[in-house]
């Protein structure tokens, strides 16, 4: 095989391990018996098979099995000649980046009824804060001085992660046949929400903190405040994407992309930027 620490990511993983270990042991499953076997979520045990897609095939039947790499790599698995390259140790880079994408998290939306209420509750206050510093929600942008009625400022909030929600699933099976899964889904869309929901109430403490600053520097500020959550949102989302959808990184980021790129189109059509 080629040098295994190119396969680092995918190794260090319990879950992924266990897959190969469960192909080579049974030879072929289907996707139930597989997530039964695992006791994960649906969008989760696609996540993980769509990471080891170099390493897995399906027959005719639709049941999954090893192709020459896979049993090769299960081969070298069952016999601990794994090299020092790949310890399965957590580096700490590895543990920032689980919680920079909140992965922990969101692994727990296997049960999205639990994280529902709690999905709710992030909207809710995002809504909340929004209407209250009078910010106009687009989704991964704001615009202050708003001149609408507070319920309505804060049902553009709402609307806007339902719109996201809604979004995702149309590209999902648009772009790679996915279906079902929606409560988690959902679930993590609310999680994705946080940095944005967030931003209201740091608009209205900030000029508060730092009132010795003059408009010019509190404005600059803030933009660079906004844009930092604005870059952790768009991560979370490709996170919920993966979680609610098992979609791998890079093709969750692409719906992702998409939605940044429609989101501020539509601003730029309706003059928002100026």
């Amino acid at each position: 095989m080629e040098s295994l620490s190119k396969y680092y990511t995918l190794l260090r993983d319990p879950t992924r391990r266990k897959i190969i270990e469960i192909l080579g042991n049974q030879e072929k499953i289907g996707f139930k018996e597989l997530k039964e076997t695992l006791g994960l979520g649906v969008g989760t045990v696609y996540y993980h098979l769509d990471m080891l897609s170099d390493f897995i095939t399906q027959d005719k039947q639709r049941k999954y099995r090893l192709n020459d790499r896979g049993r090769a790599l299960y081969r070298i698995l069952k016999e601990g000649n794994i090299p020092a390259t790949l310890e399965i140790s957590e580096t700490f880079s590895h543990r920032l980046g689980r919680w920079l994408f909140l992965s922990p998290v969101f692994a727990k939306t296997v049960k999205p009824l639990r994280f529902l209420p709690f999905s709710l509750v992030i909207l809710l206050l995002g809504a909340y804060g929004s209407a209250y510093a009078k910010l106009d929600p687009a989704l991964f942008f704001y615009f202050p001085y708003s001149f609408r009625s507070f319920t309505t400022i804060a049902l553009l909030f709402v609307f806007n992660w339902l719109g996201l929600f809604l979004f995702a699933e149309f590209f999902s099976f648009l772009l790679y046949k996915r279906v079902g899964n929606e409560l988690q889904l959902l679930a993590c869309i609310g999680i994705a929400a946080i940095p944005m929901a967030a931003y209201p109430y740091i608009y209205l403490t900030i000029p508060t903190v730092l009132s010795n600053l003059d408009a010019m520097a509190l404005n600059t500020i803030m933009q660079g405040i906004l844009m930092v959550l604005q870059i952790w949102s768009l991560l979370l989302v490709s996170a919920a994407f993966c979680f609610g959808k098992g979609l791998r990184l890079d093709k969750a980021i692409i719906i992702s992309l998409t939605a940044v790129y429609i989101n501020m189109t539509v601003l730029f059509v309706l003059g928002r930027f100026s």
